[in-house]
């Protein structure tokens, strides 16, 4: 399944138009603020990013999908799974992220989409386990993380940005689909 329909949302793979949609959504520095180096990411670099993710989706069965808004068709961001290659405490595991245009925020988009991305994950990808990199700090995503039912297991260290992160994770046993 490459498509997931929510009461609000549409989670779906990447289309060509949407490169430009979410390059706005990288541009934002409030946006990309928690994200890598969070710093604002140009055309190129979001090229680069939905082509990794596809490439995800091609060689794992999952990866982030393209979050459309089902009333307007806009593009609102980002949401879906990835398998981090650090910090060394995650590395390999299947984790939970998510962006989404400031537009977007305030509006229970963000748990709705990741709720979908994460019953996705456990049920319908047979994952038993699912985990979640936050950098210290980000309260809304922490937020978030708690109606999913994932609890702090964890404190790391970025290796490669140096940020403190905090490490969530949930089991299918304690998932509420």
């Amino acid at each position: 399944m490459s498509e997931i329909r929510t009461p609000r949302l549409l989670l779906r793979r990447w289309q060509d138009d949407d490169l430009v949609a979410l390059s706005e959504i990288h541009a934002d520095a409030e946006v990309m603020r928690w994200i890598g180096d969070g710093e604002p990411r140009s055309l190129e670099q979001t090229a680069e990013d939905i082509e990794a993710w596809e490439e995800e989706w091609d060689e794992e069965g999952f990866g982030l999908f393209a979050v459309e808004l089902l009333g307007s068709g806009e593009l609102a961001g980002a949401v879906g799974l990835y398998v981090p290659d650090s910090p060394p405490e995650v590395a390999g595991e299947v984790a939970i992220d998510w962006r989404l245009g400031r537009a977007f925020w305030g509006q229970g988009y963000a748990s709705e989409a990741a709720h979908a991305a994460l019953e996705f994950a456990l049920q319908d990808r047979g994952l038993d386990r699912v985990v979640a990199v936050c950098r210290a700090g980000d309260n809304a995503s922490v937020n978030v993380l708690g109606k999913l039912g994932m609890h702090e297991e964890i404190a790391a260290q970025d290796p490669v940005h140096g940020h403190d992160l905090r490490i969530y994770g949930i089991d299918l046993t304690e998932f509420q689909g």
